[in-house]
């Protein structure tokens, strides 16, 4: 919507825009059935029977499987459970499918709000924030602590609140909920911030406070495994408490991502099948990724995190407005922030916000992953024009080298 809105800036010209949710919706449906029916496909062809049904472990490492036909006990040396996270509720916003709603609820709208609350200014809430946005809504984004997107490095917070602001979305930080009222025209939520109270009234309010690991009926009190809150304990490799239990993905805790899920689900089956210590699932090289409207992505460590472990660093910064690749695309709205240790030029952080931050993120994770230093990456040479470019330009600032700016 945004690049067709802005089609005159390239001499295109464009009448009558609009959308279709109906049909946005059933694409991005069939998109995740064509999605789950291939690695279903996969299953198959590998020989794995898959049962559908509910599942809880019971003595001796076995699990019984409850589905259609009755209940089929399933014994193996080895258990993996991967059960996943769900969204997390506030008392005062318990989701309702119709006024109230979870990202799940967000995905699938009968219609566009006039105006949308959405409390949390984590990932989803910010991916959900850009969307609504463009579509029309008038969205307000509340945060309960100083700044969005709080994991992240403190300039790509403020670099976002600021795009945000620009795209005509409030953005309120160290806000408190207090009271939610749901009625038949919408809600009246009333929040708190820095000593006063204000009356929200939006049709729709969607809740984006993070994940809650699916580990309840699990018969968990059958093993050894230990939790943390409803997230069970394992370490890099999916080991838990219980030899004969193993954990992956979300349900272990944050980050709560796909990748992260996969990687440790493949390090999980290495060390069961033997494989020497295999892989294993290195936290600090997990990228984070927010598809929003400004893009950002990130892996390693923010300058905040260094600065708390005494890390002497340099710091390069390079703004997309000089790299040319981003003004001919009109999205020269951005940066690339690069951190290093200043005595041995490890490459301990990397941060993009703008256009396809997300598809550049990886060569700053295979860099750090074979523990490039400055002089590998300074030397390497990045195509032209390219986004690219201006990783590279990060990299020649920190050690006061930059080309073009």
């Amino acid at each position: 919507m945004r690049r067709i809105r802005a089609a005159e800036t390239f001499g295109i010209e464009v009448a009558g825009v609009g959308f279709n949710l109906e049909r946005m919706i059933e694409r991005s449906r069939a998109v995740a059935g064509q999605l789950s029916g291939g690695v279903k496909l996969l299953l198959r062809r590998a020989g794995v029977e898959v049962l559908e049904g509910s599942a809880r472990l019971i003595s001796g490492g076995a699990v019984d499987v409850i589905d259609a036909t009755g209940t089929h006990l399933v014994a193996a040396s080895h258990v993996i459970i991967a059960t996943g996270a769900r969204p997390r509720q506030l008392p005062q916003l318990p989701f309702d499918g119709n006024r109230i709603w979870s990202y799940k609820d967000a995905l699938q709208p009968r219609s566009v709000p006039d105006s949308l609350l959405i409390v949390g200014a984590g990932a989803i809430g910010l991916e959900f924030a850009s969307f609504y946005a463009a579509l029309g809504s008038k969205v307000t984004l509340v945060e309960a602590q100083p700044r969005i997107l709080p994991e992240a490095d403190e300039e790509v917070s403020a670099f976002l609140a600021t795009a945000y602001g620009r795209d005509g979305i409030a953005v309120r930080t160290s806000v408190r909920l207090q009271t939610a009222e749901v009625g038949p025209e919408g809600v009246m939520v009333r929040i708190a911030q820095v000593g006063r109270s204000e009356e929200l009234h939006v049709t729709h309010v969607l809740v984006a406070v993070g994940l809650a690991g699916n580990t309840e009926g699990l018969g968990l009190e059958h093993t050894g495994v230990q939790l943390h809150g409803s997230e069970i304990k394992a370490d890099a490799w999916g080991a838990t408490a219980d030899p004969r239990i193993s954990a992956i993905g979300d349900v272990t805790g944050a980050p709560m991502l796909a990748h992260r899920a996969s990687h440790h689900g493949i390090a999980c089956v290495e060390r069961i099948a033997g494989l020497g210590s295999g892989s294993n699932l290195r936290e600090e090289l997990v990228p984070s990724c927010t598809y929003s409207h400004p893009q950002t992505a990130s892996v390693g460590w923010t300058e905040q995190q260094a600065a708390r472990v005494g890390r002497a660093v340099k710091v390069g910064r390079f703004p997309l407005r000089g790299n040319g690749k981003a003004v001919v695309i009109d999205e020269a709205h951005g940066f690339v922030k690069t951190i290093f240790d200043a005595s041995t030029g490890e490459l301990l952080g990397a941060h993009i916000v703008g256009p396809d931050a997300t598809e550049l993120i990886q060569g700053y994770a295979i860099a750090a992953g074979l523990e490039s230093t400055e002089q590998e990456l300074i030397g390497t040479i990045f195509p032209h024009p390219t986004l690219s470019e201006a990783m590279h330009e990060s990299v020649l600032a920190a050690f006061g080298r930059a080309l073009h700016v």
